[in-house]
């Protein structure tokens, strides 16, 4: 009796801490998501003070735009997943409408992440590699 008692507490135990990673997992992912906006937001400043003497202003404008769009965008769908798999997610037929939010939701996120390394790429702030300093104080 003892020992199925233990048993049961150990499967507790375990499905609580699947719980808990899933719970930190999107903690994180919330706090990285906010991080990403902030910095873009960041950037958008950076670019609208600087005006059109920056080399790339249309560009980074328009990159930086759609970035801030598609974050979102994205975060909505997270929402409405999260309360569709609150509310109706036990229901059959609203389990393909979750698979596509989900699926969605996974390529803004890869749309995202691929504009903001071109916006990384075509930051002027960045600086200017090691062998161009020197050149410049001979």
């Amino acid at each position: 009796m003892a020992s199925e008692l233990e048993r049961v507490n150990e499967n507790e135990m375990k499905a609580m801490n699947a719980n808990r990673y899933a719970t930190k997992k999107t903690i994180a992912q919330g706090m990285l998501d906010i991080a990403l906006l902030t910095a873009n937001a960041s950037q958008l400043k950076y670019i609208l003070q600087v005006g059109e003497q920056h080399q790339f202003y249309k560009l980074m404008l328009i990159l930086i735009s759609l970035s801030i769009v598609l974050q979102v965008v994205s975060g909505v769908l997270s929402l409405s997943l999260s309360l569709l798999r609150d509310c109706r997610l036990h229901q059959p037929e609203f389990n393909q409408s979750a698979n596509v939010i989900n699926h969605l939701r996974t390529g803004f996120a890869f749309l995202t992440t691929m504009i903001n390394l071109f916006i990384s790429a075509f930051d002027s702030r960045l600086p200017p590699p090691e062998g161009h300093t020197l050149n410049n104080v001979n």
